[in-house]
C-alpha cells in the first residue's frame, strides 16, 4: 500500500497543508512579529508571518522559549477592566452587539495569536509540540498555566471528533507509520519488528488509530485488539511468540489490550472514548459473530495503594515483598489474595472528588464499561509487577448497558461491577474491616 493511497481519503476534502520550505530567520524579535501577525489583514502576509514566528520559536533555547511564554502570559492577556465594562453593557442592554463585544474582550489575545499561527503549513503539529514545551515548564513556572488553558480550549475544537479519521493499521501500512506504533506503544512495549509483526499480521489481530488531516503522518491514539475465543485473562498468552492464531471467523470476543496516546502535547484532549466506540462499530460490521467486547487492562495505581495500606494489612505487606523481589512465580501462592485486594482497590479506593483512584478504571468506567473480572499473574513483565503486582482486569462493554452505566458513574460515582468481582470484595475483608482507600 503506497503512502498516497493510505492518506488519500484522509485529505480528500481538505486543502493540502504539507510543510513548505523553512521560513527565513527574521532579525525582528518574536514579540514584534507576534504583534505584526495580530494586526495583519492579508492572508498571504499572515501565513508568512506565522511561518516566521514558528521558525523563530524552533530556534530558541529552552530559557528563551520560557521567556516567549511569559510574554504571551503578560502582554497578550485580557484586560479585566474592559471585560467588566463589556459585561455591564451586556447586562444593561442584552443586545447582540454588546454580547459580541463581551466575547471579544473575554478572550485573551494569545488565543487569536495561536489561531493565526495555525495558518502556516505544518503549524498544527508545531503548536502541539509548543504546548508540550509549555507542559514541561509548568512545574517550575505554574503561572504559565493560563496559556495552557488557551491551548486546551483551542485544541478541543481543532481535534474535535468530527475532524478525526479512523485508520486500520496492518502490516502493509507505510513503514513510517509502523515505526510510530513501535515508538508510541505505552502499555506493552514492542521489542522489535518481529514483535510488531506478531501484533499486526495474524488474522486474529487488529490495530486502529485516529489521525487528524493536519497531521496525516502522526497517529493521535491507537488501540490494539486481540480477537479470541472467550475472555482472555493473561497478556502473556495474547502476546506469546509460539501461539497459534485463531481464524477470525471462529472468534467470539474482541479484547482491547493496549490503548496508547501518541501526542503528549495533546494531554487532556480525550480521544479514547470515541476510538473504542468506533472500533466496536467497525468490528461489528466486519465480524458480526463477535458479541463480546472487553479490555485486558493494567491496574497502574494498585501497588501505590498497597503501600499505603501495608502498615495495617499484613497480606498487602506480603505481596509488596514478593513484588519487590521481582519473582512472578513467587506471587502464585498469593494469587487469591492479590485478586481480592485488587477488587477492593477498584471498588472502594477513591480520590477526593469521589472518582476511582485508578486512572484506567476512571477511563473505562467513565465510558460506561463494567468491571467484569480480575486476574492475578496476568502481566508478569517488569512494568506489570512494578505498577500492578501482575494483576490485570477485564472491563466489559455491554452495549445495552453502556449508556446507563455512564450516567450512573457520572452522577452517582457508581462503579458497575459483575457479581464475581463483588464476591471478591466480600472476601477481601474477612474481619469486617473496611478500608476507605481514599487517595489524592
Amino acid at each position: 500500500m503506497s503512502r498516497i493511497a493510505f492518506f488519500s481519503d484522509l485529505m480528500g476534502t481538505l486543502f493540502e497543508r504539507r510543510p513548505s520550505a523553512p521560513a527565513a530567520q527574521s532579525r525582528r524579535p518574536l514579540a514584534e512579529l507576534c504583534e505584526a501577525l495580530l494586526s495583519a489583514q492579508g492572508e498571504v502576509s499572515g501565513v508568512r508571518l506565522a511561518a516566521e514566528i514558528l521558525s523563530g520559536y524552533r530556534a530558541l533555547s529552552a530559557a528563551d522559549r520560557q521567556e516567549f511564554f511569559r510574554h504571551m502570559a503578560r502582554a497578550l492577556d485580557l484586560d479585566p477592566g474592559r471585560v467588566i465594562a463589556a459585561a455591564t453593557r451586556y447586562r444593561d442592554s442584552g443586545d447582540p452587539e454588546a454580547l459580541a463585544d463581551l466575547c471579544h474582550e473575554a478572550e485573551p489575545r494569545r488565543q487569536e495569536l495561536l489561531r493565526r499561527l495555525n495558518q502556516a503549513p505544518g503549524a498544527t503539529e508545531d503548536l502541539v509540540r509548543m504546548r508540550l514545551d509549555l507542559l514541561r515548564m509548568l512545574p517550575e513556572a505554574p503561572e504559565l498555566a493560563v496559556i495552557d488553558w488557551d491551548f486546551r480550549h483551542l485544541f478541543a475544537s481543532w481535534f474535535n471528533r468530527g475532524f478525526l479519521v479512523l485508520r486500520h493499521i496492518d502490516w502493509r501500512s507505510p513503514a513510517n507509520i509502523l515505526e510510530k506504533i513501535i515508538e508510541y506503544e505505552a502499555v506493552h512495549a514492542i521489542d522489535d519488528w518481529d514483535d510488531l509483526q506478531r501484533r499486526l499480521r495474524p488474522e486474529d489481530r487488529r490495530c486502529f488509530a485516529f489521525f487528524h488531516p493536519a497531521m496525516p503522518e502522526e497517529p493521535l491514539i491507537f488501540v490494539e485488539v486481540a480477537l479470541c475465543r472467550g475472555i482472555p485473562g493473561s497478556v502473556q498468552a495474547l502476546l506469546a511468540e509460539e501461539r497459534t492464531p485463531v481464524p477470525a471467523a471462529e472468534c467470539d470476543t474482541a479484547a482491547f489490550y493496549s490503548i496508547s496516546n501518541c501526542q503528549e502535547g495533546l494531554r487532556g484532549i480525550s480521544f479514547g472514548n470515541s476510538l473504542i466506540k468506533q472500533v466496536v462499530e467497525e468490528l461489528r460490521h466486519d465480524l458480526p459473530q463477535i458479541e463480546c467486547f472487553v479490555t485486558l487492562s493494567p491496574v497502574p495505581g494498585l501497588v501505590r495503594w498497597l503501600k499505603g495500606i501495608a502498615p495495617d494489612r499484613p497480606e498487602a505487606a506480603r505481596l509488596l515483598n514478593l513484588v519487590a523481589a521481582g519473582d512472578a512465580a513467587a506471587i502464585a501462592p498469593e494469587a487469591d489474595t492479590l485478586r481480592r485486594l485488587t477488587a477492593e482497590f477498584l471498588l472502594q479506593a477513591r480520590r477526593g472528588d469521589g472518582l476511582p483512584a485508578d486512572p484506567v478504571a476512571r477511563f473505562h468506567l467513565g465510558n460506561g464499561a463494567i468491571l467484569h473480572d480480575v486476574h492475578a499473574l496476568a502481566d508478569t513483565s517488569a512494568n506489570g509487577l512494578r505498577q500492578s503486582a501482575s494483576a490485570m482486569v477485564n472491563y466489559l462493554y455491554d452495549l445495552s448497558q453502556v449508556e446507563r452505566n455512564n450516567e450512573r458513574f457520572g452522577t452517582e460515582r457508581t462503579v458497575a461491577a459483575a457479581r464475581q468481582v463483588r464476591a471478591l470484595l466480600a472476601q477481601a475483608r474477612p474481619e469486617g474491616k473496611k478500608t476507605t482507600g481514599r487517595t489524592a
